[in-house]
Formats: structure tokens, C-alpha cells, sequence
């Protein structure tokens, strides 16, 4: 038996070792959890890098846009103007885009959005979380409400499939999906509110009535519901015909499996083949595809709640926009972004719950 020397025992087992934990990293990499949370972590990283420097591209700055209103207001020369507001701004219009980058990135990492350029002292992470919740009130109502109802007439739409009440549905569920939210939106306003005159539009500005206290109150509630009405409406519309025939299409395959003619042929009343074998197997990947319009909806938001003017998120980032306050632009897209990817990733993982084929996937 030859013996190895120290030196040789000691490369061995380093070589060991390095393999080992070759194994353990790949063994990590196929996890399916593990990947998701990888991707999802550097799409976040990616889109939020390129909306920095897309936002940068669009003309004019916070400064150039302030200068403008005093130019037209007071009337003094350019220079005075330019001093003026840069020297109330947190910003440096000369400094290179990669180095705000680099210091507003930062700030992210420590969980820090940064101040507000044209309101200097403003966190904006005050800004995002008075704005955020109005939206998700508004979007949270509409989805579920649409969610819950697509269920219901796409289950009766499949049921009743080739009937007179499918082709009406499915014509309407069409309709619904072809036209934009933001049509939905003009459309409330011209021809239930100025046309008949069914609610004052003027009136339904903001979340709620300012002459209402603020708490766990009836009128507060009532103001509440009043002014989220209409934006939840138009959620509802613009949404509800994507869910039906959704609904129809994942009802229709699971009519046709072998377990819902053998519950036919036990003789099993319709209510119960509905509910308890249809409905629940069918409706899982809307399930889904819920947590992926979760994030989508509420970007979408942005148009919504500017035609009728309530303060939400989408209020927020408008303003920002118009004024060019970048800080404050970014850190919205920067909850946005998070938004949408999460979902997914709750898709995602929820996916690889409920079909274990996925987790294993990459272990082929």
C-alpha cells in the first residue's frame, strides 16, 4: 500500500470539500423556492435600475420646472431664479445621473426612498404610505368584487354553454375586456354624471369629505365608500369580462373529465357537482392569475384615479411626474415594481405548491 504524503492527503481532501460544497450550492440553486426568490430579486434590481434612468431622459428637471412658474409669476431674470430654487432643493442638477444613482441606491438598500426634491424635508416613504392605502382600498374592492362575480357567470356561461345566455354573456365578457379602463372611466363620468346627472362629480373629489371626522365612525365610512365608488366601479367593469371568460374556458376542460361524468352518473345533484367538483378545480388557476393582476391593477391605477381625482397612489405619482420630482417618481415605481414582482412570485410559488412537478423540475 503506498502511503500519501501530508501534502497530498491535504489536496484530497480541500478537493473534497470543494466538491461537497459544489453539491450543497447546486442542491440550493434546485430549489424551486430558491429560484424564484433569485429571480425575483433581480428583476426588481433590473427594472428598477432602468426606470432611474428612463425618468432622467424626460425633458426638463425639478428645477427647470420651478424656474419656469417664478419666471412667469415674478418676472426676475433667469439667474436669480435658478439661485433661488436650487439653493431650497436637496438636488444637484449638475451631478452626473450614475452618481445619483449610486446615492440613491443606497438610501434603497437601507430601506431609505429618499427625501422629496420639491418638497425638501418630505420623506417620501411618509408620501407613499398616506397615498397607498386609498389605492389598495380601491383596487383590493374592485378585483375581489370582480373576481367573485367573473367565477359565478363563467361557471354559468360553461354550464350553460350554446345556450341564448352564453352568447349574451360571452358578447358582453368581450366587450368588457376590449375596451380600456380608462374609457371606462370617461365613460361614468360623461354619461351617468353629467349626462343623467346621477351623481355630482365635483363632489366626489378626493377620499373623503373634509367636513368628516376621520376614525372608526358612520359618516367617515359613509364619505369613504361614496368617494371609492366610481374608481371601484370602474375596476370592476374593465376586469370582470377577462374573469368570466377565463371562468368559462377552465370550467368547460373540467366538465369534461372523467370524475364529473361518474359524479353525473351516481345521480349527485347539480348544486353539488357545481360547487364541490366543478367550481373548486376550475377556479384554482384563476387563483393564479389573481395574484398576478394584484400588481398589474394597481399600476394601472395611475389613470384611474386621475380622471376622477381621487388621492391615491396613482394621484401621488401623477403629481411627481408633472413636477418632476424624481425622488419621489421613483420611489412610487420602486413599490410598484416590488408590487407586480411579488405577485408573481406568490404566483409562482403558489404554481409550485399546488403542482409538485414544478419544484422537482429543476433537478432533471
Amino acid at each position: 500500500m503506498v502511503s500519501q504524503t501530508p501534502d497530498v492527503v491535504a489536496a484530497t481532501g480541500q478537493a473534497n470539500m470543494l466538491d461537497r460544497l459544489y453539491d450543497s450550492v447546486l442542491n440550493i440553486y434546485r430549489n424551486h423556492t430558491f429560484r424564484v426568490i433569485i429571480q425575483a430579486i433581480i428583476t426588481v434590481w433590473a427594472v428598477v435600475t432602468f426606470t432611474f434612468f428612463l425618468v432622467r431622459l424626460m425633458p426638463g428637471n425639478p428645477i427647470d420646472v420651478l424656474i419656469e412658474q417664478i419666471l412667469v409669476q415674478e418676472g426676475i431674470s433667469y439667474q436669480e431664479a435658478y439661485d433661488r430654487v436650487a439653493a431650497s432643493f436637496d438636488f444637484d442638477p449638475d451631478a452626473t445621473a450614475l452618481d445619483q444613482y449610486f446615492d440613491w441606491f443606497g438610501d434603497v438598500l437601507r430601506l431609505d426612498l429618499g427625501t422629496s426634491i420639491t418638497s425638501p424635508g418630505t420623506r417620501v416613504v411618509d408620501e407613499i404610505a398616506r397615498y397607498l392605502p386609498w389605492t389598495l382600498f380601491a383596487v383590493g374592492s374592485g378585483l375581489l368584487i370582480s373576481f367573485v362575480l367573473g367565477i359565478v357567470l363563467g361557471m354559468t356561461m360553461a354550464y350553460y354553454r350554446n345556450s341564448p345566455l352564453d352568447h349574451i354573456l360571452s358578447l358582453f365578457a368581450s366587450f368588457m375586456t376590449g375596451v380600456p379602463n380608462y374609457i371606462w372611466g370617461l365613460l361614468i363620468i360623461i354619461i351617468l354624471g353629467i349626462q343623467l346627472n346621477w351623481f355630482n362629480v365635483g363632489a366626489l373629489r378626493g377620499t373623503y369629505d373634509v367636513n368628516t371626522t376621520p376614525g372608526f365612525n358612520l359618516p367617515f365610512i359613509v364619505s369613504v365608500l361614496e368617494h371609492a365608488l366610481l374608481p371601484i366601479i370602474t375596476y370592476v367593469v374593465s376586469t370582470l369580462g377577462g374573469w368570466m371568460l377565463n371562468m368559462k374556458s377552465s370550467t368547460m376542460s373540467v366538465l369534461n373529465d372523467d370524475y364529473v361524468n361518474v359524479a353525473e352518473a351516481r345521480g349527485l345533484k347539480d348544486s353539488r357537482i357545481i360547487t364541490a367538483y366543478v367550481g373548486r378545480n376550475a377556479s384554482l388557476p384563476l387563483f393564479t392569475q389573481l395574484t398576478i393582476s394584484i400588481g398589474f391593477v394597481l399600476g394601472s391605477g395611475v389613470v384611474i384615479e386621475e380622471i376622477f381625482v381621487y388621492w391615491g397612489l396613482g394621484h401621488y405619482l401623477f403629481a411627481s411626474i408633472t413636477t418632476r420630482d424624481y425622488t419621489s417618481m421613483q420611489g412610487v415605481f420602486v413599490i410598484l415594481v416590488i408590487t407586480v414582482v411579488f405577485a408573481n412570485l406568490i404566483a409562482d410559488l403558489t404554481y409550485g405548491f399546488l403542482d409538485p412537478r414544478v419544484r422537482v423540475s429543476g433537478q432533471k
